[in-house]
């Protein structure tokens, strides 16, 4: 059975050769465990939005820059050390969660009530995607999950060579910040890949439960779907800021 997806955290190899030990991953479980992790990433968001709005300007460069370095750091551990995904994927979402609050703020500092129109979108974009995989209305193929994780790929890519230029010259690559025609496209297309891969990654959980996982992949599976979950976000948030602009 393949497990192929775009999203990184949760590649094909990630169930392969894993024997649940004790009590299997059960699918309840894995949700049980995404509610949990939305609940201290939403929790953790507010504390970086009230540490803003209260003016501690010192804290800003180390939530700005630390969260999400500290929070990348700690997704390649949670990656390559699925076992620890109980302990890690908790300081994940609270990492990630303060970085979110304070990027929330900063936008809507620029663009009042972009924030709650985002997050609106999100959750609205997650049940939709939901229903829709229920449903079997996007049959989660080997083709699809090929598209998806190549589309991925290139985004993923894109990025990586963005943040290089940006680092070593001050400038962006065309089309991430752009708020023409092209860049809002650009933008629409990216919410549309990551949409898609909340499809292949409820796929994978399901697949996962059947295949009676080990337990601790429940908080594993958490931490793969709030990994997609956070990127929609915040592309829908770029969005809704271009098409302001």
């Amino acid at each position: 059975m393949a497990y192929k997806t775009g999203n990184p955290a949760l590649s094909k190899k990630t169930f392969y050769g894993l024997e649940a030990a004790g009590e299997p991953m059960t699918l309840n479980g894995a949700v049980n465990k995404s509610l949990t992790a939305l609940l201290m990433c939403v929790a953790s968001a507010v504390v970086g939005w009230n540490l803003l709005s209260s003016g501690t300007s010192s804290s800003l460069p180390l939530l700005v820059m630390g969260a999400p370095i500290l929070g990348f750091i700690v997704a390649l551990v949670t990656i390559f050390k699925k076992t620890w995904a109980p302990v890690t994927t908790p300081i994940y979402v609270i990492l990630e969660g303060l970085f979110l609050g304070v990027v929330s703020r900063l936008f809507e500092a620029e663009y009042g009530g972009i924030v709650m129109m985002a997050v609106s979108l999100t959750f609205g974009i997650f049940f939709c995607m939901l229903v829709i995989y229920k449903s079997g209305l996007i049959k989660v193929t080997e083709n699809f999950k090929l598209a998806v994780t190549a589309a991925t790929g290139g985004i993923a890519l894109y990025y990586i060579v963005n943040l290089l230029v940006g680092i070593f010259t001050g400038n962006s690559l065309p089309l991430i910040w752009d708020s023409g025609t092209a860049g809002i496209l650009f933008s629409v297309f990216v919410v549309g890949i990551a949409a898609l891969n909340l499809v292949m990654d409820f796929d994978f959980i399901e697949q996962g439960a059947e295949a009676r996982a080990p337990k601790y992949m429940e908080w594993y599976s958490a931490f793969g779907l709030m990994v997609t979950l956070i990127w929609l976000y915040l592309e829908i948030l770029r969005l809704l800021a271009k098409a302001r602009d």
